[in-house]
């Protein structure tokens, strides 16, 4: 549909009349004056023809007028209302992507994967839901970095998270628990947002940063930032060898209960992740934990149309001029 957000300025569309009405006519110049008897005699024509020269422009000038208005009162077309969901909250992924990711110990559609590969495929749709959520990625191995920065832009962070590689940060198969909590505290103590929650996840024990998990868990607290920690990978795995095959604890590395004390030092919850089905029920307790209903907010898209009305009276003005210049 079409509006206007200024309709009131269509009052002044009588101003000219009134002052051509209320203000003093322009003195006449006297100029010579021809005397022709027989005036009576000459067609009617002729005479018409000369008023009607004469009222030509002031049509013109009342169009340009009319336009110019209508260009002032900014039409404007409306689209349909567009809802647009704002959560007031900022929340950062801390994912693991250190050599031990690389253990191949869970299972998709009959198939074995790796910790990281199976960590991409639940929180890609993890972050689809997130809807009015600002969302960051920070990803980290032996050290850490911040891979996307906060955006509403689910589906750039989406994209880089599966673009994401194991050893991406360094080499080396070491863990930077504490950095990757204390990076995430750096990128959020100065937002304005209602929540601040971190959501980490890793399948080991913190080897490798400056700062140790329960100091960064202290600072994140102090910041009111809330975390809540994923431990992944299986508990149990059968391993071919030169002796036949046997059972060993692939997750024998993971230090669940520092992951628990830095749940619990930030007031969030620790969750254990041995397969794909809990890792996906994990990350629907957490649509629960922080859910991503508010008030609804609308937006109505807007597409500007004073230009063209402002075009037809720029152009009645040009034909104005040139024939003033015309008649000189």
């Amino acid at each position: 549909m079409m509006a206007f957000q200024w309709p009131w300025l269509g009052l002044l569309l009588p101003l000219p009349f009134l002052l051509r009405r209320l203000l003093p006519a322009k003195p006449q110049p006297r100029q010579a004056a021809l005397i022709v008897p027989f005036l009576d005699e000459l067609p009617a024509g002729r005479a018409d023809g000369l008023g009607s020269q004469q009222r030509w422009p002031l049509w013109v000038a009342g169009l340009a007028w009319i336009f110019l208005l209508l260009a002032c009162c900014r039409p404007q077309w409306l689209g349909d209302p567009l809802e647009l969901a704002v959560s007031g909250r900022d929340l950062m992924l801390a994912v693991d992507v250190s050599g031990s990711m690389v253990e191949k110990d869970f299972v998709i559609d009959d198939k074995r994967y790796d910790r990281l590969t199976a960590t991409k495929y639940v929180v890609s749709d993890f972050v689809k839901r997130r809807v009015g959520d600002r969302l960051g990625l920070i990803l980290f191995g032996t050290r850490a970095y911040l891979h996307v920065p906060l955006t509403f832009d689910r589906q750039t962070v989406e994209t880089l998270l599966n673009e994401a590689f194991i050893g991406i940060t360094e080499d080396e198969p070491q863990t930077s628990i504490g950095d990757a909590i204390g990076l995430a505290v750096k990128r959020l103590q100065h937002e304005k947002s209602a929540s601040r929650v971190l959501i980490l996840l890793t399948d080991g024990a913190n080897t490798a940063g400056e700062l140790t998990p329960l100091k960064a868990a202290e600072i994140a607290a102090e910041h009111q930032l809330k975390i809540y920690t994923i431990g992944v990978g299986a508990d149990e795995m059968l391993v071919r060898g030169l002796f036949g095959t046997r059972r060993v604890n692939p997750s024998a590395d993971l230090d669940e209960k520092t992951l628990q004390a830095i749940a619990d030092t930030t007031g969030g919850r620790y969750f254990r992740a041995r397969n794909t089905e809990e890792l996906e029920q994990i990350y629907q307790i957490l649509d629960q934990l922080e859910p991503v209903e508010k008030d609804k907010q609308f937006f109505r898209p807007r597409a500007e149309l004073y230009v063209w009305p402002l075009a037809v009276a720029m152009a009645l003005v040009a034909l104005l001029a040139v024939s003033r210049l015309r008649l000189r």
